[in-house]
């Protein structure tokens, strides 16, 4: 199994959903191998809060119309409780930070489309998490 530029990291797994592991490279019962890859993100991405989802759409809306806006707003959503993967790291002051920083990547670069492009797909990233969170919340079998 190779890996890509030392930006994601695999796992192998039987097909079951019930997080039982196999052997690097061993069959499953089925006759084949699944292959489970988790990104590794870097502490921009790292630092997005996972926010109530109707929050993250908003804030998706907001960076598709004017980017940086959400991302800007989800930083101070930091500073009221959200939770993100870097929190227990470096903690909640430099989070806000971080996602004050990738706001103002986003609006200086949006004149090249850079920063509008990055935007829109950092709004989807908060839907994403939004979702995830509250399928965790609920119960769900988790498959990403």
């Amino acid at each position: 199994m190779a890996q890509k530029g030392g930006t994601e990291q695999g796992r192998v797994k039987t097909g079951d959903n019930f997080g039982a592991k196999a052997m690097a490279g061993a069959p499953t019962a089925g006759g084949g191998v699944v292959v489970e890859v988790r990104e590794k993100k870097g502490p921009l991405r790292a630092a997005i809060p996972t926010m109530p989802f109707p929050l993250a759409v908003i804030c998706l809306f907001l960076n598709t119309f004017i980017p940086g806006l959400g991302t800007f707003i989800s930083a101070f959503t930091v500073l009221c409780g959200a939770r993100s993967e870097l929190i227990s790291e470096r903690g909640v002051c430099c989070v806000f930070w971080l996602n004050v920083a990738a706001a103002l990547i986003q609006i200086l670069t949006a004149v090249i489309m850079v920063g509008w492009i990055m935007s829109i797909f950092w709004g989807m990233d908060m839907v994403i998490l939004a979702i995830s969170d509250g399928c965790r919340d609920q119960g769900v079998p988790q498959d990403v």
